[in-house]
């Protein structure tokens, strides 16, 4: 129309698209860049490529449900993300959006077979330690229980007669005081350590007899072979049984110093034996075996 200026659409002034490309609407970005950002803080999804399948066709996009409320893009971009890790795995601090992945536990395992290799030791030292304490080492047998609690043997029974106490034993350090004869003077000269003294009753095959033991402790070993040969010889004295100084009664006891002697001595130990038989009784031979035997009777006066 004549007067009228023509003013140009945005339409008209759009450019063309070129061959097998589809025009963009307005308002839609340019292919290749993304969208404005979505809800949330999420990134909002890519912007449609042109190409799909065949080139300068575009894939039929199924109508959405207007019934179904719709998650938001970057929503379900980190819920695939996710979902992608191997269950066990923790994802990286830098993912985008995502809560981090469960770590997987294996302690369970782990403590169990801890605590089984600690009883297993626990047992195998309790095991040892017994050991150690009834068999004395792995290498040694233990002995059988008579051998181990084994008793020793009672000397006034284990030898060739049987002998009961009559009186004693009487113990003192003063040999003077409980000598007599010329061994009174020799123990002023040769004080001893200590005297034991006792009496001892015997029986055999209808004879009875009293034996007197008397244990002298000297100083040296020396002096105790001294002081044996002097008691050895004749007519030099003795010391006194528990008769003689009336220290023990027994009735119609026999003077065992006209009996039999015997005398012997173990390192600084001298030890006297004196017997006699009780009545008239008169058998040499048999209290020589008597005084012979009760020799080992000593040692119980120690």
């Amino acid at each position: 129309m004549a007067g009228q200026q023509f003013v140009p659409r945005a339409s008209d002034t759009a450019p063309l698209p070129a061959v097998g490309q589809r025009p963009v609407p307005q308002g839609q970005p340019p292919q290749g860049q993304q969208g404005p950002p979505g809800p949330q803080g999420y990134p909002a999804p890519p912007a449609q490529h042109g190409q799909h399948g065949r080139q300068g066709q575009q894939p039929q996009q199924s109508q959405p449900n207007p019934h179904r409320q719709q998650a938001p893009y970057g929503w379900q971009q980190a819920q695939q993300a996710q979902h992608s890790h191997p269950r066990g795995q923790q994802q990286g601090s830098g993912s985008a959006g995502g809560p981090p992945a469960r770590q997987g536990g294996s302690g369970g395992p782990r403590l169990l077979a801890q605590a089984g290799a600690l009883v297993a030791v626990a047992v195998i030292a309790g095991l040892v330690w017994w050991l150690v304490r009834h068999d004395g080492g792995p290498g040694d047998v233990a002995a059988p229980p008579s051998e181990q609690q084994q008793e020793e043997p009672d000397p006034l029974t284990s030898g060739e007669f049987h002998y009961q106490t009559a009186g004693g034993p009487l113990i003192s350090d003063d040999c003077v005081a409980n000598s007599y004869g010329k061994v009174v003077a020799w123990f002023e000269n040769h004080p001893c350590k200590r005297v034991s003294r006792a009496l001892y009753a015997v029986e055999h095959e209808g004879a009875r007899a009293l034996v007197s033991v008397v244990l002298v402790t000297m100083p040296s070993a020396n002096e105790a072979q001294q002081l044996k040969l002097t008691t050895d010889t004749d007519g030099t004295g003795n010391i006194n049984d528990l008769i003689r100084d009336e220290t023990v009664t027994i009735p119609d006891a026999p003077n065992v110093a006209q009996g039999e002697y015997a005398s012997k001595v173990e390192d600084t130990d001298v030890i006297i034996v004196e017997a006699a038989f009780f009545g008239d009784h008169d058998d040499a031979d048999l209290l020589a075996r008597i005084g012979s035997d009760a020799l080992r009777l000593g040692p119980v006066l120690r």
